[in-house]
Order: structure tokens, then C-alpha cells, then sequence
């Protein structure tokens, strides 16, 4: 092998600046295999651990950002395939691999069915690019199939605020990890096909591959191919790729970047409409000048007769006229076409709705109380009849009338004969205003 000798004398940080240039160009996605050992915590909440086999060994960092993905505690020992990019941290000359995601035992398993099912569904079509559907350019209602309770979900809604607020979304919960994700995500999408919804979105933050192994379900790829609605794929971080990304119509690497594919900057949209409005106020502005410097040139050379400065005179006022009512006309159309978006901005607007749902609720609200004042006073009718009913035969009315009733103590038996009493007997008295213990003697 030839050696190259320079002249030109490098500075430690020079040189090492360049090997790191290399590696990170060269490396930049990996996935290395090995053994977990002096695994160091320190308080900044980093994981910092080194990936060893027989024969050799690598620093590996995993940030405290990447860390809550993990499927359960690194430990020293533990047999992993960590995934990521690798670096030098030049402070001490040493190359690492910076983790983005760690599999534990058992996910080379799972990464092999992976790749067989990939290839068996590329082989099938169901990756085809010429059969995935555009997107459209201002969706009417977005379908969100998320969990309510991760971060993607205010990720992509705080974004799709800021883009294009007066688009609804229509959020649709589903467990986004474990056994029943899956079946639940197909579930959604059958509902959503059923609603009038222009664009899925199927996001969730990252994790592990066992985290994100409900999207490289065979079932699910199905039901997103044959759906008919465009579906946006957003899945993990960048780095994450599952089966689900590889069949939906467009994928998105983060959900933040989901929020920014279907929906367009409405700011940038208004600066558009204002800036061709202006644009075409300019060209026609400039069209009437140069045919008003056009006609006084060939007035110009017209020659002296009254009656022909007269006819050129009326054609020329007649030009001026036409151009001024076209101008106007155009004009007019542009600000209709802007008065009309910016209607339909407004119509969606939720301000407006916030409103309309709030006479609807004042309206039900009076319309309840109605019908609650009426029932009060039916049941209060009903309720004075029987209380009328009752006390014309409540035995009360007739202990007032004299009469008692009279029970044995202690089994408080009604005694109804006087052969039921023996002497030695407590008896209790019932009157209408009490009662009175007393003793056979005879």
C-alpha cells in the first residue's frame, strides 16, 4: 500500500476534526451487536457504557432524550443491538457511537421476520410507488390515529396550529404500543372510512422495536393499502423505519414533520394571494400607460384636420374606457377570489365556532330548563294526589280515630286476638302520637 507524505503540519484538533468528518460520513447509521459493560449514570440523566465482544469494544452514549424509549433498564451484562451513528468526542480523541435506539435479546429474531415480511410484501406490490395516493393541498378534515395520552399528539396539533388552524382534526385513539395496537389501529381506519375525512395521520414518538413492533403487522399493511383515503405514516424519530412507513402514501420521519406535510403554511398562502393581487394591479397599471403613451404618438402624427383628431380622439376614449372596465373587472375578480378565501378561512375559523356552539348550547340549555319546570310541576300534581290518596288510608288516620295497635315484646308480633295474650306478656301500644309499654296481668 502506498503512503502519501504531506508537508502540510496538522494541529491535534485539525486531525481530529478530519477523522471525525470521515466516521460520521462513512458510519452513518449502524447497528452493532454486543455485550453491555461499565454502564455509568451520571446526573446529567445519560447513559454512558461500553459494547464489548471477544475481541474488541466501543464506547457507546445514550442521551437522557433517547433513554425513556428503552423497554427496561440497561444493565451491565445484558446482550443488545444498539442502533445509531458514529462520532468522535474530540475532548479526548475517542471514537463512540452515539445510541439512538437499543434492542434487547431476542430482537434479532424479530428483526429477520421483519426483513422476510418486507421482502415478501415488496415482491406483492403493496410498495409500489405509482400506487400511492397524492396528497391534497388544503385537506378539508385531517383523521389523527394517535394515543391522547403521548407527546406526538401535542407535537402534531401545536404545529398544525401554527400552519393551518382552521383545519378540524378529528382524533381517533388507539393504543400505539403492545398486542391489541394493531387491531386497534385497523379498527379506526375502518371507522374513518365512514366519516368524510380527506387524510389519515398515524403518528406516535419513538421507541424500541419491540415498541414499534405493532406497525410492521401484516394485517395493518393490508387494510392501509387497500384504504382509500391517502395515509401519513409517522413513526418514531428519523432513524426508526417499520413496515408501516414502507406501505402508507407518504411518511413523515417525526410528527412534528407529519403536521407540516399535510397541511400548508397559511401565512405563506396569504403573503402568495396578496403578492399576485399586487403584481396584477402593477401589470395592468403599466399596460394602460404604455397604450396612453402609444396613442399620443400616433395622435402626434396625425395630421391637422379637426374631424380626424376628433374620430382618433373618440377611439382612443373609447380604448381607455374598455381597458379601465377590464382592468376593473380583473380587479374586482381577484378581490372577490380573495374575499371568498378569506371567508372560507372565517367560516372555519374557531372563534366562529366556538360560538355557534355556544348559542346551540344556550338554546338546548333554555329548551332543558322548559322541560325540567314542566316535569316539576307534573310530578308535584302527582305527588299531592297521592299523598291525598295515601293519607285517607293510612293506618295513622285511623289510630287518630282511637283505635291501637297492639304487638308482643320482644318478637313485636301484631297480636289480633285476645287469646293470643297470657299473663306475664310485655305488650307495646301504638297510638297516633306514640306508644306505651305495658304488662298482661290477667
Amino acid at each position: 500500500m502506498a503512503i502519501n507524505f504531506t508537508n502540510t503540519v496538522q494541529s491535534v484538533t485539525e486531525i481530529t476534526r478530519s477523522i471525525k468528518g470521515i466516521l460520521e460520513h462513512g458510519f452513518a447509521f449502524v447497528a452493532v451487536n454486543g455485550e453491555v459493560s461499565n454502564l455509568r449514570r451520571p446526573y446529567s440523566g445519560h447513559l454512558y457504557f461500553t459494547l464489548k465482544d471477544d475481541n474488541a469494544q466501543l464506547k457507546a452514549v445514550l442521551f437522557k432524550s433517547q433513554s425513556r424509549y428503552l423497554e427496561k433498564e440497561l444493565r451491565d451484562g445484558a446482550q443488545v443491538i444498539c442502533r445509531g451513528r458514529v462520532s468522535v468526542y474530540e475532548a479526548r480523541g475517542d471514537y463512540q457511537i452515539i445510541v439512538d435506539s437499543v434492542d434487547f435479546a431476542g430482537a434479532g429474531l424479530k428483526h429477520l421476520a421483519f426483513e422476510k415480511l418486507k421482502r415478501r410484501l415488496e415482491a406483492e406490490g403493496l410498495f409500489a410507488a405509482d400506487h400511492k395516493q397524492p396528497l391534497p393541498f388544503l385537506p378539508h378534515k385531517i383523521a389523527l390515529i394517535t394515543s391522547p395520552q403521548g407527546a406526538a399528539v401535542h407535537d402534531f396539533l401545536k404545529i398544525a396550529a401554527r400552519c393551518f388552524p382552521a383545519v378540524p382534526i378529528e382524533i381517533y385513539p388507539a393504543p400505539m404500543q403492545g398486542e391489541q395496537a394493531a387491531a386497534a389501529i385497523i379498527q379506526a381506519l375502518s371507522l374513518i372510512q365512514r366519516r368524510d375525512c380527506e387524510v389519515i395521520v398515524i403518528c406516535r414518538g419513538g421507541g424500541s422495536l419491540e415498541d414499534l413492533w405493532p406497525f410492521n403487522n401484516e394485517e395493518l399493511a393490508r387494510e392501509i393499502y387497500n384504504c382509500p383515503l391517502p395515509v401519513v405514516s409517522a413513526i418514531g424519530h428519523e432513524v426508526d423505519f417499520t413496515i408501516l412507513d414502507l406501505v402508507a402514501d407518504e411518511r413523515a420521519p417525526t410528527p412534528t414533520a407529519a403536521a407540516e406535510v399535510v397541511l400548508p403554511d397559511g401565512q405563506v398562502l396569504s403573503r402568495t394571494v396578496s403578492q399576485n393581487r399586487n403584481r396584477l394591479i402593477e401589470a395592468m397599471g403599466r399596460r394602460l400607460t404604455t397604450l396612453r403613451q402609444r396613442t399620443d404618438a400616433q395622435c402626434r402624427l396625425l395630421a391637422v384636420p379637426a374631424h380626424a383628431l376628433r374620430g382618433i380622439r373618440l377611439r382612443l376614449e373609447q380604448t381607455e374606457n374598455n381597458l379601465q372596465r377590464a382592468m376593473d373587472n380583473t380587479l374586482l375578480a381577484a378581490s372577490r377570489a380573495v374575499d371568498n378565501r378569506v371567508n372560507g378561512l372565517l367560516l372555519h375559523s374557531p372563534k366562529t365556532l366556538i360560538k355557534r356552539h355556544r348559542e346551540r348550547i344556550k338554546s338546548l340549555e333554555d329548551g332543558l330548563r322548559r322541560q325540567i319546570r314542566a316535569g316539576l310541576e307534573h310530578e308535584t300534581t302527582r305527588f299531592r294526589q297521592a299523598a291525598a290518596l295515601l293519607n285517607a288510608v293510612s293506618p295513622l288516620n285511623i289510630l287518630g280515630r282511637g283505635y291501637a295497635v297492639v304487638t308482643r315484646l320482644p318478637d313485636n308480633k301484631i297480636l289480633r286476638s285476645r287469646s293470643e295474650a297470657a299473663p306475664g306478656d310485655r305488650l307495646r301500644l301504638t297510638l297516633h302520637d306514640g306508644k306505651i309499654d305495658c304488662e298482661v296481668v290477667a
